[in-house]
């Protein structure tokens, strides 16, 4: 569960719930995904979800190009009603400078098609939104052990657990995927000359007075299993701050849960100092990505996330400073990813 239903705020309106974000080189330029609206959901909440995406709302890619966890420009989608094929409409606006960061900033409309379609613009920009395959894979009893290890301060109980029966939730599963692949050159001209950018997801949802409500934000995989799987309060409050204030709300809190985790572990001669190193490197919640590398979210470094990197082993094990493992590969997911867009699986 990597972002999946991780409040009741991003809960009530799974259309809004960001499952995860992705960012990794593509064929021709830097390619962001956003998954959301679970099929899971429908076993959690034993009714029929909506298809789709919410058609009062706003789906955002955020890009900050300077460090400060502040976006300097950014991807906003919109979508119209649910057609009775199950198509929807779709806009996207590119917003920059003053903009980016403003809720009420209209931004420039750079394309418009219908979900299932590939849209390709004049300077080289790509976008494909549709249902797939969900390329994501956690096994359930070490999810659960884990989060209640980072709630509890102790260590994760996995003495029922067999290895060797390890089983994928999510095999089966199905998203509602974003899929934006932009020219290089495009990003270079606003990244600094290290080429860094920052990203983070974002859906935000039209309110009755006229403003809009921020819903869920997404950064690095795992954030939310890791430390608000029993905490709902602490989940709908990260969903409804920012990458700027991260450290000043959440670092105190997310290096004392690893601290003691770890302390249980006995896996870091000073837990507190480990607790705050984990805490600096994973927040503000913003996923780093050097443009025109390839991306590896894994345990020599963090950067992008690819659709095949073993996120669940990499945040667990630097949560417990312990090598550890959910049992699970790539191939557990029903459907595979592709090398060529709009990348994601099919969905079966």
């Amino acid at each position: 569960m990597s972002h999946h239903l991780d409040s009741p705020a991003a809960g009530k309106d799974v259309r809004l719930d960001i499952s995860d974000l992705y960012l990794f080189r593509g064929e021709t330029g830097t390619v962001f995904v956003m998954n959301v609206n679970h099929s899971i959901a429908t076993e959690v909440t034993g009714h029929q979800v909506p298809a789709g995406f919410h058609p009062e709302a706003r789906y955002e890619f955020k890009i900050d190009v300077n460090g400060d966890a502040v976006e300097e420009f950014g991807y906003r989608l919109t979508f119209g009603e649910l057609d009775e094929a199950g198509n929807q409409t779709l806009q996207l606006r590119r917003l920059a400078g003053a903009e980016a960061a403003d809720p009420y900033a209209q931004g420039t409309l750079i394309a418009e098609g219908v979900t299932g379609r590939p849209v390709q613009t004049a300077d080289g920009l790509r976008l494909w939104v549709g249902k797939a395959g969900d390329p994501f894979w956690i096994e359930p009893d070490v999810l659960h052990a884990i989060g209640h290890a980072l709630t509890d301060g102790t260590r994760a109980d996995l003495s029922g657990w067999n290895p060797a029966r390890a089983t994928n939730l999510f095999a089966g599963h199905t998203v509602y995927g974003i899929v934006l692949e932009v020219p290089d050159d495009q990003l270079l001209t606003a990244a600094g000359p290290d080429k860094r950018i920052d990203v983070w997801a974002l859906t935000t949802l039209a309110t009755d007075a006229g403003g809009w409500r921020q819903v869920n934000r997404a950064g690095h995989p795992m954030i939310h299993p890791l430390l608000t799987q029993y905490d709902e309060e602490l989940g709908d409050r990260l969903n409804a701050t920012r990458p700027v204030d991260d450290r000043a709300n959440y670092g105190t809190i997310v290096a004392d849960a690893v601290a003691d985790v770890v302390s249980a572990y006995g896996s870091a001669e000073d837990p507190q100092a480990y607790g705050r190193v984990v805490a600096a490197k994973l927040l503000p919640d913003v996923l780093p990505y050097t443009i025109g590398t390839p991306a590896v979210y894994g345990f020599n470094g963090l950067n992008g996330r690819s659709l095949t990197d073993n996120a669940p082993d990499v945040m667990f094990s630097l949560a417990t400073n312990t090598a550890f493992t959910i049992g699970l590969t790539k191939d557990s997911v029903t459907s595979k990813p592709t090398l060529a867009f709009p990348y994601l699986p099919e969905a079966v």
